[in-house]
């Protein structure tokens, strides 16, 4: 651990008699708490990201207005493209593509987003179906950017309902797009001429004579290289968003002519030169949800985004909490923020709740690229009930960390209100949040899911800093939860199906929120264990508690009235916790110092950098 001096002074209250030693064995805690978060295969996976991010071409520039920062983002996509040694199969690596997220949001949020649409949804969606005879060595030099035009004005959510058709041509083979009504505008893609020449994927409606086949991508020129759009597209900015910069617009097709090659085909369908149309899917719903699949992937990686952005919050707010200094209790000493508990406090559950995030993600990622056709559906589940988790974990703890950061933390230099903001956009991005648990609570329902049995342990006697325990109380609240959701649906309004779907929602989402705090909850049990360091395990174990008892304490009352725990445990749950963060308090700093946070932006930050001069290490 670095000892910190400002203006000359140690503060020895909190970091007493520390040794050359002790400095040395608290680097090596934060090295194991860093191999366990990245992964066995960081050094393939993360430190290329981590050494390109690092670099002074994506230093934070100050005073750029929002068009202008669009700009450099798609210049710092250029620069990413040239240091991938094979750019195109860069979309086919999901480990190696969420990793990019997870570095570049923290450098550039409006790169991080043209970037994900351009790999992942424009190059992915194009490599997942059939690619004869299509020259992908376009995207290799960014010769042309790659966008994706799925959502309408009024078609959002219900994206399989769009309005935009690629009508068959017999005459020429061909197709003519059209967006036929003012809300069929594709909304809101980054269709403007910022950045060079564009292709689109246009999610448009394949109507051949007078049937309509469903929603395929077509791949559509819209720009030149000097951004000037082609004939029939029309592109109208839109106001500026309060998330990342990125050249959002309302895009309008008016009879634009595409060959025939330009159908994105594969086995969700097939149309012969002739017009015949052929496909193993059944329905047009599915042949829609294999076009857009690329969708599901996105979702890790706007998982992987707000993780990034999130951990980096945290060991700055970290760091600064153990740089400043205010007022203590008494007149005329000082002591560091950290040592408050009303601020280390909101900061260690943070970090326990970024702990596990970081790790169930790591298991969703391993889940899908290790996964086979036959848990596919249970696999996209999971990646979806995990994005709208943790993207909205990612705004709780960041906004947590702006707030202990003071005015400081408003400044965009400074590394935290910028990316807050634009974390936002991953709250909706890839399929709204609210919507996806929705989507995720109803399968769950139907089927999908079955709570886990109670524990035949009586909960007298059973202690709170029992980790077993804590697993048992977080399936107990699932359990609940899954009963009073289903006994709503049993006994809603009968020939009403809205009426009794709003009566079950509520609970339904309860359990979506419980199943997944005691996934998370599960993954960082079983990491925590498996590493050989005594004290990097024991860390863990107690970041896992404290995760796992503050579920139990939103759920007290819900785990009294169904026996699983006592009045003695309700009283105790207090001072547990606050038993454990008093036990996390040393160690705040080595926590977040095993986020490998990029050192050189972090040292960048104004309020970090302004106290560098005022700082040292003790000597040995």
């Amino acid at each position: 651990m670095l000892i910190i001096t400002v203006c000359g002074v140690i503060n020895s209250t909190i970091f007493p008699s520390v040794t050359a030693t002790q400095i040395a064995h608290d680097q090596d805690i934060s090295a194991e708490l860093a191999r366990i978060l990245l992964g066995p295969r960081a050094e393939q996976i993360h430190e290329p990201w981590r050494r390109l991010f690092s670099g002074h071409r994506f230093a934070f520039q100050e005073g750029l207005s929002p068009q202008d920062r669009t700009a450099l983002s798609y210049e710092r996509l250029r620069i990413i493209a040239e240091a991938v040694p094979d750019p195109v199969g860069l979309a086919s690596d999901i480990e190696l593509l969420a990793a990019m997220h997870e570095w570049a949001g923290v450098v550039d949020a409006g790169m991080a987003t043209i970037a994900s649409i351009h790999w992942n949804l424009h190059i992915g969606s194009l490599l997942d179906h059939d690619r004869d005879g299509r020259d992908l060595s376009v995207y290799s030099n960014i010769e042309r950017i790659g966008t994706f035009l799925c959502t309408e004005l009024d078609h959002g959510n219900d994206a399989a309902a769009l309005e935009t058709t690629a009508r068959f041509d017999f005459a020429t083979g061909g197709f003519i797009l059209d967006t036929p009504t003012p809300g069929s505008c594709k909304w809101m893609p980054n269709t403007s001429g910022t950045g060079g020449a564009k292709n689109a994927l246009v999610a448009a409606r394949l109507v051949v004579g007078d049937a309509d086949h469903g929603v395929f991508l077509f791949l559509t020129p819209l720009t030149d290289s000097e951004g000037r759009h082609y004939p029939g597209v029309e592109v109208r900015p839109l106001p500026q968003t309060a998330s990342a910069p990125v050249d959002h617009c309302a895009t309008y097709f008016h009879g634009v002519r595409l060959p025939f090659e330009a159908m994105v085909q594969g086995e969700q369908g097939r149309l012969s030169p002739d017009g015949t149309f052929t496909s193993t899917l059944g329905n047009p719903r599915k042949r829609f949800l294999r076009s857009v699949r690329r969708v599901h992937a996105g979702k890790l990686c706007m998982s992987a985004y707000s993780l990034g952005v999130t951990r980096h919050a945290l060991a700055v707010a970290m760091r600064h909490s153990h740089r400043r200094l205010t007022s203590g209790m008494t007149t005329g000493r000082k002591v560091s923020l950290i040592e408050h508990r009303s601020h280390h406090a909101p900061l260690l559950s943070a970090v326990a709740t970024t702990y596990a995030a970081t790790l169930l993600h790591r298991h969703v990622v391993q889940r899908w690229t290790s996964g086979t056709d036959a848990d596919q559906d249970e696999v996209e589940r999971l990646a979806a009930v995990a994005k709208a988790w943790i993207t909205w974990q990612a705004r709780a703890v960041m906004t947590e960390c702006r707030e202990r950061c003071g005015a400081q933390g408003l400044l965009l230099a400074n590394g935290i209100a910028y990316q807050l903001a634009a974390n936002e956009g991953t709250v909706t991005a890839e399929g709204d949040n609210q919507v996806i648990w929705v989507k995720a609570a109803g399968e769950m329902l139907m089927g999908g899911f079955t709570p886990m049995p109670p524990s035949e342990v009586p909960p007298a006697g059973r202690s709170l800093h029992d980790a077993e325990y804590l697993m048992e109380l977080l399936a107990d609240v699932e359990r609940i939860w899954h009963g009073r959701a289903r006994s709503r649906l049993r006994t809603g309004r009968r020939g009403d199906p809205l009426a009794r779907w709003n009566g079950t929602v509520r609970p339904a989402l309860q359990l979506v929120d419980a199943y997944v705090h005691r996934l998370a909850a599960e993954v960082l049990l079983r990491e925590g264990g498996e590493t050989a360091d005594p004290q990097a395990r024991a860390l863990l174990g107690q970041l896992h508690r404290l995760f796992a008892l503050r579920q139990v304490r939103t759920h007290a009352g819900d785990l009294l009235a169904d026996g699983r725990i006592t009045p003695e445990h309700v009283q105790q749950l207090p001072d547990v916790e606050e038993a454990l963060i008093e036990m996390l308090v040393p160690y705040s700093l080595q926590l977040t110092e095993g986020f490998a946070a990029l050192e050189s932006v972090v040292e960048g930050h104004p309020m970090l950098r302004a106290r560098a001069a005022k700082t040292e290490m003790t000597p040995a």
